[in-house]
C-alpha cells in the first residue's frame, strides 16, 4: 500500500514539474518528488528487510529441530549405555526436563516412593548423584562433542 501511495506522488509531482516547465518549477513539486522517492526506498528496504527476518526465522526453526533430533538421540544413545528400563527412562526423561518428583508422580500416574526409587537407580547407572549431575552430564557432551564421538566409537 505504501508503495502504491508513493508511486501516486512520485507521478503526480512529476506531472506537476511537467506542468510548471514553461512557467518555472516550485520547490513544492520538487519536495512531492524527493518525498515520494525516499517513501519508496523505505517501502523497499523494509520489504527487503522483512524478507531477511523470515528467512533467519525458517533458519534458526530448522537448527532447533536439528538440535533437538540431536539432543533426543543423544538421550537415547546414553540411556541405552546405562541400559535403563523403560519405566527409568520415562522418569529421567522428567528428570533432564526439570520435573520435581511429585510432578514425575502425577505426570506417571505413580507414588512418589516409586518415582524417588527409579531416579536413584537412573543415578547409580549414570554415575551420578543428583539431578542437576544427570542434566550435566547432557550438557558436557553438547559442549564437548568429542565426548558423544568417544562414546559412540
Amino acid at each position: 500500500m505504501q508503495g502504491i501511495a508513493a508511486l501516486y506522488f512520485l507521478g503526480d509531482g512529476i506531472d506537476d514539474i511537467a506542468a510548471q516547465m514553461r512557467s518555472g518549477i516550485g520547490v513544492e513539486p520538487i519536495m512531492e518528488c524527493v518525498i515520494a522517492v525516499a517513501l519508496l526506498a523505505g517501502t523497499i528496504l523494509g520489504a527487503r528487510y522483512t524478507q531477511r527476518l523470515l528467512a533467519d526465522a525458517r533458519r534458526s526453526e530448522q537448527a532447533l529441530g536439528m538440535a533437538r533430533g540431536a539432543m533426543a538421540q543423544l538421550i537415547e544413545l546414553r540411556f541405552a549405555e546405562w541400559n535403563l528400563t523403560r519405566s527409568e527412562s520415562e522418569v529421567a526423561l522428567f528428570a533432564i526436563k526439570g520435573s520435581t518428583i511429585p510432578d514425575i508422580a502425577r505426570l506417571r500416574g505413580s507414588a512418589e516412593g516409586t518415582v524417588r526409587s527409579q531416579l536413584s537407580q537412573v543415578y547409580a547407572k549414570a554415575g551420578v548423584a543428583n539431578q542437576t549431575m544427570l542434566l550435566a552430564v547432557f550438557l558436557d557432551d553438547l559442549i564437548d562433542p568429542l565426548a558423544v564421538d568417544d562414546a559412540q566409537g
